[in-house]
């Protein structure tokens, strides 16, 4: 199948943002005397949006504490995206490679989105940079990536959604899309391919080669 178009998402995909949205949490938790969690654990929380992640990292029994730590993560977090947030290895030289337009979903809210993307991967144009936004549901229900999908007037059947956890797969398939699972971001292989995964890369060389037609997908 021919791929006229991509769409990534934005943590673990493009960047490796665990440290800093782990760090974030944990300050936040601390803030109000709870308990915080190894960096690790924070791989099978993210994805879903911020609420979702506070949602998760909260003992059950603090459930009421969900707004004051929204706030203080929130605060912390603009301060402190980019500390240890880099993007991963060969990612960048694969957006310069690629020959099909490119643009980016993420959860992360939309002021956050644009800010990272614009910071990490300046020398890449986008032609489109969506992140959660009030008015639009959140992955994986499908609307926002097939917005993009209608912005950059391409069929969703010939458009990649590229990420790195169920939720990402899940998107591409409500959408329509071609959902492309890699191997070097939060979650493994096993998840990608049971929710939907067409393929799964192991390097960003791999995925541009795929996503040049070089690989059936």
């Amino acid at each position: 199948m021919t791929i006229e178009a991509v769409v990534f998402d934005l943590d673990g995909t493009l960047a490796d943002t665990l440290e800093d949205i782990a760090a974030a949490m944990n300050y936040a938790l601390g803030r109000h005397g709870l308990p915080e969690r190894p960096a690790d654990e924070y791989r099978d929380l993210v994805g879903e949006g911020v609420r979702r992640l506070v949602e998760r990292a909260l003992p059950p029994e603090r459930a009421d504490l969900r707004g004051p730590v929204l706030a203080d993560l929130g605060a912390h977090y603009v301060e402190h995206m980019l500390d240890r947030t880099r993007p991963y290895p060969g990612v960048p030289e694969m957006l310069d490679a690629l020959a099909i337009p490119a643009a980016v979903l993420s959860n992360k809210p939309q002021a956050a989105t644009t800010w990272m993307v614009e910071r990490l991967f300046q020398g890449h144009r986008f032609a489109a940079v969506h992140g959660g936004r009030d008015d639009v549901p959140l992955k994986p229900d499908p609307a926002p990536l097939l917005a993009i999908v209608r912005e950059l007037g391409v069929a969703a059947g010939r458009t990649a959604y590229v990420g790195d956890t169920r939720t990402d797969m899940e998107t591409a398939v409500a959408a329509g899309a071609v959902p492309v699972g890699v191997e070097w971001g939060f979650r493994d292989r096993g998840e990608l391919v049971e929710h939907g995964a067409r393929a799964v890369v192991a390097t960003p060389a791999q995925l541009l080669d795929l996503l040049d037609g070089r690989h059936r997908t």
